[in-house]
């Protein structure tokens, strides 16, 4: 089994924590990096009888604000008993002694991501992708139905500036830490400080909401919403936006993910997931939602170059794909980024 080094999980004194803080939990176990994420580091977790995704940050990055594992089991406990599908978390560590860095672990869910055409074409029949886009803009909808008040997050909820904050962060996080400049993203960014439109009545923002950050469970319904690490109160009209932007259609020149499972015949359109949208959490107001897509290119670029800017210095691990991939993927959606905020 690999080392640390390479795989962020000290076995034997993983396996120590296991057994004396997870109910039931006997050994042996083992440990194996899901593949997927680019952010925080996860593993399915193997014992016996049961098994368990464990989550902690990439490796160098045990204590960095984009990466804190235990404040994205806080925000799962606080859905625990909302409507929304979520993992359930059994325990947190945030003792770095045990693994160099904190960690959560979280229930293990039955069901399939659908990560790449070869996985939907292999799981999802083509007349049941509409069924899928349905399910997705309904969980949505349902996390943007939940007052933030009920869950312990009444603090935020009354702030307005969400757009700005998050230009804010975004940027601050790529100027510094960052091996290079890329100009769209300055431009874009600019551009979009111009034209922040007044945010609504603020709701819970997932941050990273798309297809292949679901959990899909046997009888097609959502399972588990993952990778709730960026969450926070602002404006879901960001998570809309967020999800058009991934959602790739057929004759996309430029595509957010470099392999995107919705890239295949049967999936409705970008248009139709606004429709589905808007007639479930019926707005006062028609929104622009130009200016979230835009936005949200803008992020994914930012958050691209990040991943590239990590993977220079090693702090990933093993990859499938090399840095410089990813340094070039960053550069395309630097300047969709741009082309999307240069129209606004």
């Amino acid at each position: 089994m690999a080392s640390t080094t390479d795989t962020g999980i000290r076995d034997d004194a993983v396996s120590r924590w296991f057994t004396e803080h997870v109910d039931d939990a006997t050994g042996p176990f083992r440990f194996e990096r899901i593949a997927g994420g680019r952010s925080n580091l996860t593993y399915l977790v193997q014992g016996p009888s049961a098994r368990w995704v464990l989550r902690r940050p990439p490796l160098g990055m045990a204590h960095s604000r984009a990466h804190d594992v235990l404040r994205e089991a806080e925000v799962l406990d606080r859905l625990r008993n909302t409507p929304v599908p979520t993992p359930l978390i059994v325990g947190t560590c945030d003792d770095d002694a045990v693994t160099g860095a904190p960690f959560f672990v979280m229930n293990h869910l039955d069901g399939v991501v659908l990560r790449d055409p070869d996985t939907v074409t292999a799981t999802v029949p083509v007349d049941r992708r509409p069924a899928v886009a349905a399910e997705l803009v309904r969980a949505l909808a349902t996390l943007h139905a939940v007052d933030p008040r009920d869950v312990g997050w009444g603090g935020l909820a009354d702030r307005d500036d969400y757009l700005a904050r998050q230009l804010r962060r975004w940027s601050t996080n790529w100027a510094q830490d960052r091996v290079r400049v890329l100009d769209d993203i300055g431009r874009a960014h600019d551009r979009l400080l111009e034209r922040l439109p007044r945010q609504g009545s603020a709701r819970i923002v997932h941050g990273d909401f798309r297809l292949d950050n679901c959990l899909f469970a046997p009888d097609g319904t959502i399972g588990g919403i993952l990778d709730w690490e960026l969450t926070t109160v602002g404006d879901p009209l960001a998570d809309l936006g967020q999800l058009l932007a991934y959602w790739a259609q057929l004759d996309d020149e430029v595509c957010a993910l470099e392999n995107p499972p919705t890239r295949v015949p049967g999936f409705p359109t970008r248009d139709d997931l606004v429709e589905q949208y808007l007639a479930a959490v019926r707005p006062d107001t028609v929104p622009d939602i130009d200016f979230y897509i835009a936005y949200n290119w803008w992020k994914i670029a930012c958050i691209v170059e990040g991943v590239y800017t990590r993977m220079l210095r090693g702090a990933m691990g093993a990859s499938d794909r090399s840095p410089e991939s990813f340094g070039a993927q960053a550069e395309r959606l630097a300047a969709q980024a741009w082309r999307y905020a240069s129209r606004l």
